[in-house]
């Protein structure tokens, strides 16, 4: 019992920024935990010093935030009032991004964030860069943008409400946005896409998600070609609306590397075509249930020199052979996805040393994050 007691004293002598030094050796969350219970000294100590925080029970903001007011990072999926949010910048005003998403559970959708508290950690955390609302912003990014200027990453998937005046107010405030997510805004048209092409983050935007976006034509995609730093578009789901004239005027934004298209029934071999000839830094490519597009498109990428991977799902107007050629013309080619009935028709017809690219799923709702796993 002495030598314990001798021992506890001698970790005791210790100061607050030895045990800083030493905790910043730790990095596993476990083990951070278990040295957070040694004593008082110790989680205070490890409250101090840590930089990200996932909520897991919203009743629980109030007594874990003042032990943390150096965090970073915050993510929490649980509902929030406007008096948590402002809590929540009065507590960790050194916070640099923010995740209130809960776009990957559309069933929680609830658009419960309002006014007073997202301008709140606007005003009181002006070090924020990366803010992700999905599902969750019911009113209030006009003022956001205002406040944010190191902004760069913005999510606002699934909140319904925002619209092209919205638009309008983010392009005309935040100057370096680089991600940009209006997965199913619905309220958002032509007229919204008019003001990003000609935002301030125009010129810095390397990620723009449009999937599911209803409202969106040729005439509003045809304005996209003027954002010469765009690397991965998303315009999934967008049924008969946009057709081959918008697609030729995608296939002239040289800089594309990742390019969803599924679901827009419209496009032809021509846009297909087009995107070989024009997009050479295009790396994967999503034509989904493009069931118009033929082996004559899918041929156009013989001899591209950055295709990684293709997905064909519900594509059906291709053989074997047409898949064997990309794969021998095109050295960067790792993966072809296509319907499993397909996959089981065409492997035959292939070589052994082609065949390996191509992978077959039984279900249709790809994303690029699946194709990041393939890669």
């Amino acid at each position: 019992m002495a030598s314990n007691t001798e021992e506890l004293g001698k970790v005791s002598l210790l100061s607050d920024d030895e045990l800083g030094s030493i905790l910043k050796l730790v990095t596993d969350p476990d083990d951070r935990k278990s040295f957070s219970e040694v004593c008082k000294q110790w989680s205070k100590v490890e409250g101090l010093n840590r930089s990200s925080l996932r909520l897991l029970q919203s009743d629980l903001l109030r007594r874990v935030l003042p032990r943390c007011p150096n965090l970073i990072t915050f993510q929490t999926q649980e509902p929030l009032s406007d008096a948590d949010l402002e809590f929540l910048a009065r507590t960790c005003p050194r916070l640099e991004v923010i995740n209130l998403s809960i776009c990957d559970n559309v069933s929680k959708v609830q658009d419960d964030l309002v006014f007073d508290g997202v301008c709140a950690l606007a005003n009181q955390c002006p070090n924020i860069t990366r803010l992700l609302l999905g599902g969750r912003l019911k009113s209030g990014v006009v003022s956001v943008m205002k406040l944010l200027p190191k902004l760069t990453h913005l999510d606002l998937g699934f909140c319904h409400k925002v619209e092209d005046s919205d638009i309008e107010a983010i392009g005309s405030a935040a100057s370096s946005i680089t991600y940009l997510n209006l997965e199913s805004c619905f309220c958002i048209t032509d007229r919204g896409l008019g003001f990003l092409s000609h935002a301030l983050f125009s010129k810095t935007l390397k990620t723009l998600v449009l999937a599911k976006c209803s409202k969106i034509t040729d005439s509003g995609v045809s304005v996209l070609q003027n954002m010469c730093c765009l690397e991965h578009l998303n315009l999934a789901n967008h049924g008969a609306k946009i057709t081959d004239v918008g697609g030729l005027a995608i296939s002239e934004i040289q800089t594309l590397k990742k390019l969803n298209l599924s679901g827009l029934m419209s496009l032809t071999d021509q846009t297909v075509v087009a995107l070989a000839q024009n997009c050479l830094n295009l790396e994967v490519l999503d034509l989904s249930d493009c069931q118009r597009v033929t082996r004559a498109g899918l041929r156009a990428f013989s001899g591209h020199t950055c295709l990684n991977s293709l997905v064909l799902h519900y594509c059906f107007k291709f053989f074997g052979s047409d898949l064997e050629h990309l794969v021998l013309e095109c050295p960067t080619l790792k993966c072809i996805v296509v319907d499993e009935y397909v996959g089981r028709q065409i492997l035959p017809e292939m070589q052994e040393s082609t065949r390996r690219c191509v992978r077959y799923k039984f279900i249709c709702d790809w994303s690029f994050k699946d194709l990041e796993n393939l890669r």
